[in-house]
């Protein structure tokens, strides 16, 4: 199906109107720090009429916009930009109280509960199939495998115990600069690979490799080393607020997951943060 250029986002505005939301169309705004002039966004905005969603287009190179699929029983639609060759894919809808807009990873996802799919990260999808969740039960916020709250998914570990001294009180859980932070009554950081690090590296190397720079440099001593976990796992219990969703109560420990939108080469062209 072809976008008419008189009117570049009327098919949008059907699609959309069939979950009952509107989508404008506006021209590009100033190009952000590392993107292409010619890029376009997908946000939500709101005006007097309240919520709706925004696309940027270019003057030059605007991609051609597509409904793969609407589902208005989930309130979603997947929506496709190409652009030549390239072709990313957006789910976009309401989520709980507001309307939002994620980026899809992998490219054989070709409607919305695909999509929804693809979001989950790895570890709750084989955490469903284990529990054998039905098929419905995957597209709800909550199940046997998880809860969600926005792009963060919650996995209950009902037999963790975290010692007194990891628990952090009302920890902010964020995904970047920009992003309204989730506050999470108690949280601990568990595992992970054992790492030293100083001014010098500041990524950090690993215990075997710190012993054989210490052997090789005895000046190496002298760097005021710390020690650090690379690439722990979150975990979370009691209260996860945020302004945009209802409040979750986490009676047991619950490991922390974000969704896959990161994984998404079409990350760059949204704009909505939750």
């Amino acid at each position: 199906m072809t976008i008419q250029t008189a009117d570049p986002i009327g098919h949008l505005r059907r699609s959309f109107a069939r979950l009952g939301m509107r989508v404008l169309a506006a021209p590009t705004h100033m190009p952000r720090w590392g993107r292409r002039a010619s890029a376009f966004d997908i946000d939500v905005a709101r005006d007097a009429r309240g919520e709706h969603f925004l696309i940027r287009l270019p003057e030059e190179a605007a991609p051609e916009l597509l409904t793969l699929d609407v589902r208005p029983e989930l309130r979603q639609l997947l929506l496709l930009a190409r652009v030549g060759e390239r072709k990313d894919k957006f789910l976009c809808g309401f989520d709980e109280r507001h309307l939002f807009t994620a980026a899809v990873p992998g490219q054989s996802v070709r409607d919305v509960v695909g999509a929804m799919h693809a979001l989950k990260p790895t570890p709750i999808q084989v955490s469903e199939a284990q529990l054998r969740v039905r098929g419905k039960d995957r597209l709800r916020r909550r199940n046997a495998a998880f809860v969600r709250q926005g792009e963060w998914f919650f996995a209950p570990m009902p037999d963790l115990i975290v010692p007194a001294q990891r628990i952090r009180r009302n920890e902010p859980l964020t995904r970047g600069a920009g992003s309204k932070p989730h506050l999470c009554a108690e949280a601990a950081r568990l595992g992970g690979e054992p790492v030293m690090v100083c001014d010098r590296r500041p990524n950090g190397i690993s215990l075997e490799r710190h012993a054989q720079l210490l052997k090789s440099d005895p000046k190496a001593r002298a760097w005021n080393w710390q020690s650090f976990q690379r690439n722990p796992e979150l975990y979370v219990r009691g209260d996860v607020r945020h302004r945009d969703h209802a409040t979750l109560h986490l009676p047991n420990w619950h490991r922390v997951l974000m969704n896959t939108e990161n994984e998404s080469a079409g990350r760059e062209f949204v704009a909505f943060l939750d």
